[in-house]
């Protein structure tokens, strides 16, 4: 089985950023358990700020891998563009949010995203990763 992870901006600084809203733990750190706990499944993982990469990752393994765990950060909330990938993409995608973005500002009630996606796990912290790749087990 092969999944996708891929972020998008600044979830790079996961361990420094704010950590009273996403945690202390950095995502390499995080992947390498995930990595740990589940080695009969193929984990590529990737990680931008920019919107046009986020989506030609998308595109690029988008039919090919068994499923893809997204987490589009703000762009959530602004990228039309995003979600149209996903429609136009045959894995299935997860989307996931390490806070829980309905209980923190009005913009972040918003999602470009979900209605493409298969589900979203929203304000589990990493664990939503983790419950989103079991989704894809047989």
């Amino acid at each position: 089985m092969n999944i996708a992870i891929i972020n998008g901006p600044n979830l790079n600084l996961l361990g420094k950023r704010e950590p009273g809203i996403y945690g202390s733990q950095d995502f390499e750190s995080f992947l390498q358990s995930l990595q740990a706990k589940y080695p009969a499944i193929s984990i590529s993982y990737f990680q931008s700020n920019v919107e046009g990469e986020l989506i030609d990752e998308l595109q690029r393994v988008g039919f090919s891998v068994d499923g893809i765990i997204l987490n589009p950060g703000g762009y959530t909330h602004t990228s039309v563009a995003l979600g149209d990938t996903i429609a136009a993409i045959t894995s299935p995608v997860i989307e996931v949010h390490i806070s829980n973005v309905h209980a923190r500002e009005d913009f972040r009630k918003i999602s470009h995203i979900s209605a493409k996606a298969k589900g979203t796990i929203a304000g589990l912290g990493l664990k939503g990763y983790e419950l989103a790749l079991q989704y894809f087990l047989p």
